[in-house]
């Protein structure tokens, strides 16, 4: 009986996947397996991949010869899983000796659907805790009652798959929205708290993503990035209305990010997601758009896009 499946998506990462699958085979147990999906690499990263066979008990490498992207990628690995309990890792990242006991030690003490956990930043030698939003931790809870207030960082706002674990009999729950290649995120996190029955969060932090990696999608300007929008157009569909506030705000601060970083775009790009948002912005209630104003300096770029299209 295998009591834990890991979903590795990766994508040309032949710098980083050695370090990843050393983490992995640093967790491994008689019970875990590692299904690692090589999404069309165009580098040596599939090969590194087989040179762990002998290495990594547990490992199932799979390849998308055509790249389908991180979403579907983490699906497929997902309906291959055989464990009672999933969890995810980027192939850039890595994992401290043991966490992968600790976390399913963790969901089987608690007993409830999914556990949220801390992480830790890596950008060249620098290390920074990140926690999950909730203070309240060690106890089990409804999620729908951890997607408000509005204006304050609630677990809806830690979208990061893989900071934490999940049942598989969450079925649906854990898949992602395949056809958006950035972003996938948003609507999975604001689906999960919304239908999952229960969850936990608890002070475990032994995953390091690491930051600012030359090629992903954090990085990169290209027209992915309007796939955002997209993902935001799944969040609202069917929202409660109690909801709807915290969607609006959540959009809004994360629209004003974007163009922050727009100097990123080409200048056709920078055009269309400027359009777009303008679009979407004039969409939204203007009396909960009016409610879920930014601070100053963010809420004046929203203002200036507006006026400008």
């Amino acid at each position: 009986m295998i009591k834990l499946s890991v979903v590795v998506p990766v994508r040309d990462a032949e710098l980083y996947i050695s370090d990843a699958l050393t983490s992995l085979s640093r967790n491994a147990h008689r019970d875990f397996e590692f299904i690692v999906v090589d999404d069309g690499s165009a580098d040596a990263t599939g090969q590194i991949i087989e040179d762990f066979r002998n290495d990594l008990p547990g490992l199932v490498a799979l390849r998308n010869e055509t790249p389908v992207g991180l979403a579907d990628a983490r699906n497929l690995g997902v309906s291959l899983a055989s464990g009672r309990y999933v969890t995810f890792m980027d192939g850039d990242d890595w994992l401290a000796p043991g966490y992968l006991g600790e976390l399913v030690g963790a969901i089987e003490r608690l007993g409830c659907d999914f556990v949220r956990v801390d992480h830790i930043q890596a950008e060249g030698r620098k290390r920074v805790i990140h926690r999950a939003p909730l203070a309240t931790r060690e106890m089990v809870l409804k999620p729908r009652d951890h997607i408000l207030p509005v204006g304050v960082k609630t677990m809806v706002d830690y979208p990061y798959a893989w900071a934490g674990i999940y049942r598989r009999d969450l079925g649906d729950l854990l898949t992602f929205p395949g056809h958006l290649h950035t972003a996938e995120d948003r609507p999975w996190i604001w689906r999960l708290h919304r239908q999952a029955g229960s969850f936990a969060v608890v002070s475990l932090a032994g995953l390091f993503y690491r930051r600012m990696v030359a090629g992903s999608l954090t990085q990169i300007g290209d027209a992915r990035q309007l796939h955002f929008f997209d993902a935001f157009d799944l969040v609202f569909a069917g929202l409660e209305e109690e909801f709807t506030p915290k969607a609006v705000r959540t959009f809004c601060a994360l629209l004003a990010h974007h163009l922050e970083l727009a100097d990123r775009f080409s200048p056709e790009l920078r055009a269309r997601f400027e359009k777009r948002g303008a679009d979407a912005l004039r969409r939204l209630p203007p009396d909960l758009y009016a409610a879920g104003r930014l601070e100053p300096e963010r809420d004046q770029i929203l203002q200036r896009l507006l006026e400008a299209r």
